[in-house]
């Protein structure tokens, strides 16, 4: 053993003679930090930086099955899916691994902020920390693309055209972006080559550096009230207090990052295994138009956004909003680099937090189950539930069929299925009077087309009839005369559809 401890050594000092890199990066490991640090609000960091690493590193073992190829990229996917030995846990970590390291870096983020962390002497530390976030989004939506299915396909197509209303440059960019005018193989090689050449280097090396800056000015201090920041002071209060109470970062306060990043991979290998992998889903196939291509999980709230906006809205939205958004966050630290820290005493900043993070979270919500949209196939995948049926006379029951087959489930829901483009049907007779069901169903009204000329008298008949039964949590059939008389297959002349 001492023989083997002293090769090992005459072997590191063999390198750090001719690489200088060991003594330098001992003393970033041991360096003092103020010891109100050592908390677990500040493990954020260097969790985002060790998913990174396994994303280069999932990264890399995939990119050698891989076929950056039109006409092979869907095929290669599928055959590391179900051909190779662990293929599909390797991607269901890439892809789980993505969606993690974007909801740590922007908890990091909300931290750094809300902690005052941007402020003297730290601006470039944060600036540098947002160009991160738009690159970590940028890797999220190139490899979203780099599935080339039928979701990334027209994802991307609806991504090039709203790139195509850029004034002047437009199509420029559109070209630039899909290598042709078209969606084809070059537009594949060019995302691959951004994907994992481009924003992969840029990001490593703002990782390195945001790592560097950190190290060099030291971990920002846990704010206090009253504890006022100013050019003057700051760094000679600073160095008094990690003078004072500093401990070394390695080890007392570097295990939490430890811990809270190893509970973080176990979530992602979780996720994998219970989960799998996202995708691939169809094929690409542009004369397929009946879908509803969605992006991942990151983007699902821009997909809302602009599914509720006017179409006059959309365009001003999509480029002068997310402009303004990063230039506030790039000169956030430059315009407020002075001044409190604490939470308490920066009311704007928390409610400026708290209202981006609820208007996130609804949107992306509402991006999940897309409720502006009419479920194409709700009408054979969401049967009537029998509870509906049960103890209705034989013209309800047909009115259920002319319900399901007409497709109205396409936009209402029954018994919590169905599409949710219109209101749930399950208590419609008890909102609306038999005469206000026939005149919405003839005429429409809102975002409801008129069926009038689509639906024979006959058909209109056993559709209201069974929508007449619908009254919430009372399931028994109505007997009244009005219902003796629509079952005798007669309905007032004036409320009949004209041909």
């Amino acid at each position: 053993m001492p023989g083997m401890k002293q090769r090992a050594t005459a072997l590191y000092q063999w390198f750090e003679t001719r690489l200088g890199i060991g003594a330098p990066a001992i003393d970033a490991a041991v360096h003092p930090v103020p010891a109100n640090t050592s908390s677990w609000w500040y493990v954020f960091g260097s969790a985002a930086t060790v998913i990174l690493v396994l994303q280069v590193v999932t990264g890399i073992l995939l990119g050698l099955v891989y076929t950056p190829s039109a006409n092979h990229a869907w095929a290669s996917l599928e055959f590391l899916n179900h051909s190779v030995q662990l293929g599909w846990f390797l991607r269901a970590l890439h892809g789980w691994g993505s969606d993690f390291m974007i909801a740590i870096v922007l908890i990091h983020m909300a931290q750094v902020f809300m902690f005052g962390a941007y402020k003297f002497p730290r601006e470039l530390t944060w600036i540098i920390g947002v160009f991160l976030l738009l690159l970590t989004l940028g890797m999220a939506f190139t490899g979203q693309v780099l599935r080339f299915d039928q979701d990334a396909y027209w994802g991307l197509g609806i991504g090039a055209s709203i790139l195509s209303r850029v004034p002047y440059i437009g199509q420029r960019l559109v070209d630039l972006l899909l290598g042709g005018p078209i969606i084809a193989g070059p537009t594949l090689t060019r995302f691959f080559a951004l994907h994992v050449f481009i924003i992969p280097g840029i990001l490593i090396a703002f990782v390195a550096l945001h790592i560097l800056m950190v190290v060099r000015l030291g971990i920002n201090d846990w704010p206090m009230p009253g504890r006022i920041v100013t050019r003057s002071s700051y760094q000679h209060e600073y160095q008094e207090l990690t003078h004072e109470t500093g401990i070394p970062f390695v080890p007392d306060a570097a295990w939490k990052d430890a811990v809270f990043a190893a509970a973080i991979l176990l979530a992602i290998i979780a996720c994998a295994l219970f989960f799998g992998p996202f995708g691939p889903t169809g094929q690409p196939d542009p004369t397929i138009i009946q879908t509803a291509p969605k992006p991942d999980f990151a983007f699902l709230w821009i997909y809302a956004v602009l599914a509720y906006l006017p179409p006059a809205l959309e365009t001003p939205f999509i480029f002068i909003v997310p402009t303004i958004v990063i230039i506030c966050m790039l000169l956030l630290p430059l315009v407020a680099g002075e001044g409190e820290k604490h939470w308490s005493r920066r009311p704007v900043a928390v409610l400026s937090l708290a209202v981006i993070a609820v208007t996130l979270g609804v949107f992306t919500r509402l991006g999940t189950y897309t409720p502006w949209s009419p479920v194409m196939n709700a009408w054979t995948s969401a049967p009537i539930p029998t509870k509906y049926l049960h103890d209705r006379t034989p013209l309800e029951r047909e009115g259920a069929l002319v319900f399901q087959y007409k497709q109205c489930r396409d936009c209402h829901s029954i018994g919590g299925e169905g599409g949710m483009r219109g209101p749930a049907l399950d208590s419609i007779a008890s909102r609306m009077t038999e005469d206000q069901i026939i005149r919405q169903v003839l005429q429409g009204g809102g975002n409801m087309p008129a069926y009038g000329n689509s639906l024979s008298p006959a058909e209109t008949t056993a559709l209201v009839r069974f929508l007449t039964t619908l009254r919430g949590k009372d399931l028994a059939p109505a007997i009244d005369a009005s219902r003796q008389v629509i079952d005798n297959g007669k309905l007032p002349t004036s409320t009949l559809p004209e041909h």
